[in-house]
């Protein structure tokens, strides 16, 4: 099995590759913001502690940002 991760700014940009992918018998599921978050949180474990305190906002705002970039 292999995955891809499609991130667009366009909504129907993004729904077109999706009706296509579809089509041609290509299972999609859109992630939400819980979803991307977790994947982000599961990278940031990967990475190991740092041991340094972090304010949680922040952190989730960095794992979230994290996670789009490098996926």
């Amino acid at each position: 099995m292999e995955t891809a991760i499609l991130n667009s700014k366009s909504k129907t940009d993004l729904k077109l590759l999706l009706d296509i992918a579809k089509k041609i018998g290509v299972s999609t599921k859109l992630l939400n913001k819980s979803d991307i978050e977790d994947i982000g949180l599961v990278n940031a474990i990967k990475q190991g502690r740092t041991g340094q305190f972090i304010d949680s906002k922040s952190f989730i705002k960095k794992i979230t940002q994290i996670t789009i970039r490098d996926l």
